[in-house]
């Protein structure tokens, strides 16, 4: 409750909140970690209020949106409110207008009414709905990753972290990979080994690319110059004076003088008698990161969906998705695009089919995947991604968490698009799921309404 209590303000510069809470013991089930947690309800109850109230004022979606939105240059913004790593909510970073400016021009809103127009012709309802998000990622204390180099010439990275299908792996041996200057595939990552690497935090709240991404990044800083420093000293040359390139280190304008970085971790881990690491340094070509952050980073971004709703029988098909997200500097795009996708079909179905039920006894009787109705490919459509990159000032490499962005608006965005679907019907949607029975009663009372 109050992650979502936090939530609710957004992107939006909003000068008088208040909100209670209230502690209710129950016998259902608790709250569990989950993709968005307590977040797309805050959306949802903001983006709607927004809708709600551009109809009654008579104005347009779009324009109460920007009109109220915080402007790029009011970064670092204070929210007011303390979010739940105990500091400030401050927004970082980011540019909220551009993100709602290419969303709707990407989902074609200003062709919209004509398109409207002609489906209401051939008798069908369709309606577009807009949502925007703003997300804390990146929660501290710290990460750790332990970066150690073999005689081999192998790269072993030991991360604190393990992946539930958000591709850690490939992002940590990206990461290491470009710091040290060889193949990826020289690269090995071992997640969750605390012989490698005893001390770590783990995954969750969209944390591992800005936490253990920018420990990546130190560790393979540090052991790149260690190696530079150990080279340097076989090769009887000035660090500044060697090049690290496809994993050898040889001397600047003499490519014929060089050690592998194997050999390199050969010289560090068995020097020969009476032989000292330059400097008195530790055997071993090998260094750990942790690096500790002091606040959370804000990933944003918006998102928009055109639906059409079956009345008859409570319906909805989603015709077209676009979203528009900034996650700071993409490490690996392909990977975000992953990750935002399958949160937007998690957002999907929260929105539309998934709902957990109780019998008047309290027991559950939607336990199974027969009657939690996940969604489903075909309840997919194409997704049409874009980004806005602004990178986060409050690590190295400027990234901010992707792992929930996707989830977040979807529910929101599709209830709106919905609700402008049966606008003419005065149809109210003021909650979640839009089951096809929950909506066909929402259509037939207000048809009985007149």
């Amino acid at each position: 409750p109050i992650l979502t209590s936090v939530t609710v303000p957004g992107p939006y510069r909003v000068p008088n909140y208040e909100v209670t809470l209230t502690a209710v013991y129950t016998n259902r089930v608790p709250v569990t970690p989950v993709r968005g947690a307590g977040r797309p309800q805050a959306v949802f109850v903001m983006e709607r209020m927004l809708d709600l109230a551009a109809e009654r004022l008579g104005l347009d979606r779009i324009a109460i949106r920007a009109r109220n939105l915080i402007q790029p240059h009011e970064f670092p913004y204070d929210v007011g409110l303390i979010s739940r790593d105990n500091g400030p909510r401050r927004y970082d970073s980011g540019n909220y207008p551009e993100c709602l400016r290419r969303v709707a021009a990407a989902v074609g809103a200003d062709g919209f009414e004509a398109e409207r127009e002609r489906a209401r012709a051939a008798g069908r309802a369709i309606g577009l709905g807009f949502a925007l998000f703003v997300e804390d990622t990146g929660l501290g204390p710290y990460e750790g990753i332990r970066v150690r180099v073999d005689p081999l010439g192998r790269v072993f990275v030991f991360s604190g972290t393990s992946s539930q299908g958000q591709a850690h792996e490939t992002t940590l041996a990206q990461i290491v990979a470009d710091g040290l200057s060889v193949p990826l595939d020289q690269v090995v990552v071992v997640p969750g080994d605390t012989t490698g690497l005893p001390y770590g935090v783990g995954t969750f709240a969209s944390r591992v690319a800005v936490l253990g991404g920018a420990s990546a990044a130190h560790a393979a800083d540090e052991v790149r110059k260690k190696a530079l420093a150990v080279a340097g000293d076989h090769l009887e040359a000035a660090p500044a004076d060697l090049v690290l390139e496809d994993g050898r280190i040889s001397v600047r304008g003499s490519p014929g003088r060089g050690l592998s970085l194997g050999d390199v971790a050969a010289i560090a881990v068995a020097p020969r008698p009476g032989y000292a690491l330059p400097g008195g340094m530790d055997p071993g070509l090998e260094a750990t990161g942790y690096v500790h952050v002091t606040q959370s980073t804000y990933s944003n971004g918006a998102h928009a969906s055109v639906v059409e709703v079956d009345g008859e029988t409570g319906a909805v098909r989603l015709l077209k998705y676009v979203a528009v997200d900034d996650c700071g500097t993409m490490i690996n795009p392909m990977v975000v695009e992953g990750q935002i996708h399958g949160g937007i079909a998690h957002g999907i179905g929260n929105a539309l089919t998934e709902e957990i039920v109780y019998d008047d006894a309290g027991q559950l009787v939607s336990g199974t995947l027969m009657d939690y109705a996940l969604p489903r490919a075909i309840d997919v459509p194409r997704l049409e991604v874009h980004h806005v990159v602004t990178p986060s000032p409050l690590n190295p490499l400027g990234v901010k968490g992707a792992g929930e962005g996707g989830t977040l608006p979807a529910p929101a965005a599709i209830a709106n698009a919905v609700a402008d679907a049966l606008r003419p019907l005065g149809v109210a949607i003021t909650e979640m799921p839009l089951t096809r029975e929950r909506l066909w009663r929402r259509v037939r009372a207000a048809q009985s309404r007149g």
